[in-house]
């Protein structure tokens, strides 16, 4: 698979089937993540491969964050529920961190490599026939999340990466080609 016909194929999976994702292929894949251009190799990023535990906090806080927006009391735990179930089913979850530097240009810098590190991290799923689906949110600064994920206050959690294999062929959305959105200066 080329770089482009991975570039291609890349759509966030948002059912996944109940294969496993392998210790070996999660460290696969943040073996090619840290590989992102980090300006002044600063290598700003720290990753935490969320287990059964992990992903339960995750899940009661969302589901606790989901069901507040619920008035009924039986809707609200449904929703609980759901995000449950949802959340334990996920194959493999990859949160990435960043150091929060004091310095706001180095800071900002090594935002821009953390997503360079997720989308080397989304590629190589496609080429290990996995599929990805990137979340951020407001959950991800909840102090009960970030205790439980054991994320010191100097570190920003940039995104949560659901991964395992597509349980259907993603959808394909269609993108403007790059000359509509595309200026040429003199």
């Amino acid at each position: 698979m080329t770089v482009e016909q991975a570039i291609h194929a890349r759509h966030s999976v948002k059912h996944f089937s109940d294969r496993p994702v392998t210790r070996a292929e999660i460290e696969k894949l943040l073996e090619l993540a840290v590989q992102a251009p980090n300006h002044r190799m600063t290598e700003p990023w720290h990753f935490i491969v969320a287990g059964s535990d992990a992903k339960q906090a995750l899940a009661r806080v969302l589901g606790r964050r989901k069901s507040s927006k619920v008035t009924d009391p039986e809707a609200a735990r449904l929703v609980r529920e759901k995000v449950e179930r949802n959340t334990m089913a996920l194959p493999a979850l990859v949160v990435v961190t960043i150091e929060q530097n004091e310095n706001p240009e180095i800071r900002e810098e090594d935002f821009a490599a953390a997503w360079m590190a997720i989308q080397n991290i989304a590629l190589a799923a496609v080429e290990l026939g996995l599929g990805t689906h990137i979340k951020t949110g407001g959950v991800m600064n909840d102090p009960e999340l970030r205790q439980a994920w054991d994320v010191p206050d100097s570190r920003r959690v940039v995104a949560m990466i659901e991964l395992g294999a597509p349980a259907v062929e993603p959808r394909v959305t269609e993108r403007e080609p790059a000359a509509t959105r595309t200026t040429w200066l003199p």
